[in-house]
């Protein structure tokens, strides 16, 4: 058997064959590139060839070129690598050295292979990433420009239909009408590429039943669930949800030496995909109105520490429930589902074109609740959702599970979830009557009529009264 290190760069790649003894047999330095990976392999490699090399940028290339031509593929992680064999006198030839000897010895401390799949939702996630990175940079640039001609916004949404209006007919001197204009046109361009990006990612999602599984949470749209997907990949590969939340650096970090007993519990340790880890605590943000029990989870803890505590430890729970609901192919429970119905129906909008899938005929009109005006819309109960949606029932719930519910008091909350609700279509808070320019007389007759004579007794009152000094009296 023939171990193989491979210390790969940019443009080259440096080799060191070694025999089972350790006996160094032969370097190699070719180009990176896929023919003359090809030809190293044809040469060097074959049935009874085990290679290493560390997970770099363009890793998984290197490897799918190079398993159908070897015995076995190792990726080692460069972090632990380094750890485990650092050395004064570091060189490419070195490190491709060390990399075979590890391996010869069963010391490379390796890394999962994703699979194809996995791999294009990686690429598709961080693509996505990227772009919103770049938007936030524009956006910046754009406020820099008014802040420096000390101008500021009169909206409140400065990049909503209003404020890029009033961004239009701002007035600006040459430059800056020129940098403005020059920083919006570039905005554009990245909303548009992200707006196909996310239908990519719904398309892509439409066919995954894991995406529409872990959409079900709250807080959990497509772009959040294709990237924690991407990052966990197959699930079974984890022993427990605390070992997925290590593996996303959702877990305190931990120093403890000489006395077993005194323990120190720190920040997260951030390892892992920085990418997913950040979406998650985005979508633990939205978690603190959920009516059901991870949203009371979030409130508790938002009373006894700060906000930012109670957003990461949420972060972590969302990624607990997410393994449990992969692990028993089974949707969350708890969900609320008007805000499901619509984050899977704009998935399928997006994915297929389908809008509808029940309810009244097109062109038909809604009938009005009984007693108001008010266009209102039948949700749905939860397992009529899911099954409409192509995923699996909700298991029935336990007895332990049910006591946990009442101690949480949203049993409420979770027998709604049963049964279908008839709820407005949009709830709009009702205007003031002065504020939607009602007549003085309309403002009178909306008062009780206990409040309409009250105020003419006291002017009677007041009429007999003598003037107070120094006042004129009319």
């Amino acid at each position: 058997m023939d171990y193989v290190g491979l210390d790969v760069h940019k443009d080259a790649v440096e080799a060191a064959v070694i025999d089972e003894a350790g006996k160094l047999r032969r370097r190699v330095r070719f180009p990176c590139t896929r023919e003359e990976l090809v030809r190293f392999a044809k040469r060097y490699l074959g049935p009874n060839a085990r290679v290493a090399l560390e997970a770099t940028s363009h890793t998984w290339s290197i490897v799918e070129v190079l398993r159908p031509l070897a015995a076995e593929i190792v990726v080692s992680n460069p972090l632990r690598t380094r750890a485990i064999a650092d050395a004064k006198v570091k060189t490419d030839k070195v490190d491709a050295l060390v990399l075979a000897q590890l391996l010869r010895a069963d010391y490379l401390p390796r890394v999962w292979q994703p699979d194809q799949a996995t791999q294009g939702r990686r690429r598709l996630t961080n693509r996505r990433a990227s772009l919103v990175a770049d938007r936030t940079r524009v956006k910046n640039r754009i406020h820099a420009v008014l802040h420096q001609r000390l101008i500021h916004p009169m909206v409140n949404e400065l990049f909503g239909t209003k404020g890029r209006a009033w961004l239009a007919t701002l007035e600006l001197d040459g430059a800056g009408r020129a940098a403005l204009d020059s920083e919006l046109r570039l905005l554009g361009q990245l909303e548009s590429e992200l707006s196909r990006l996310d239908e990519e990612l719904a398309v892509d999602g439409y066919d995954e039943p894991r995406v529409r599984l872990l959409m079900t949470l709250p807080g959990v749209d497509v772009a959040v669930a294709q990237t924690l997907l991407a990052a966990l990949g197959d699930i079974q590969r984890f022993r427990s949800p605390d070992h997925a939340a290590s593996y996303l650096g959702l877990v305190p970090s931990t120093y403890q030496s000489g006395d077993p007993e005194h323990v120190y519990h720190g920040r997260i340790t951030k390892q892992g995909k920085g990418q997913a880890r950040w979406m998650l605590v985005q979508a633990a943000q939205h978690v603190g109105n959920h009516p059901g029990p991870l949203g009371n989870f979030f409130r508790r803890l938002a009373k006894r520490k700060n906000r930012n505590v109670a957003v990461v430890a949420t972060a972590r729970k969302l990624v607990t429930i997410a393994y449990h609901m992969l692990k028993n192919n089974e949707p969350y429970r708890y969900a609320v589902p008007r805000s499901t119905d619509t984050k899977l129906a704009r998935m399928r909008v997006k994915a297929t074109g389908e809008r509808r899938r029940t309810g009244l005929p097109k062109g038909q009109p809604r009938p009005k609740a009984y007693g108001s005006g008010v266009r209102t819309r039948t949700v749905p109960a939860l397992d009529t959702i899911y099954e409409r949606e192509g995923l699996p029932p909700i298991a029935p719930l336990a007895d332990g599970e049910l006591r946990m519910l009442r101690q949480q008091k949203v049993l409420k909350h979770v027998a709604q979830t049963s049964r279908p609700q008839r709820l407005p279509r949009r709830a709009a808070a009702p205007a003031r009557p002065e504020a939607a320019g009602a007549p003085a007389s309309s403002l009178r007759s909306a008062r009780p009529a206990s409040a309409r004579q009250a105020p003419a007794t006291t002017r009677r009152a007041k009429s007999t009264q003598a003037p107070s000094p120094g006042r004129r009296s009319t």
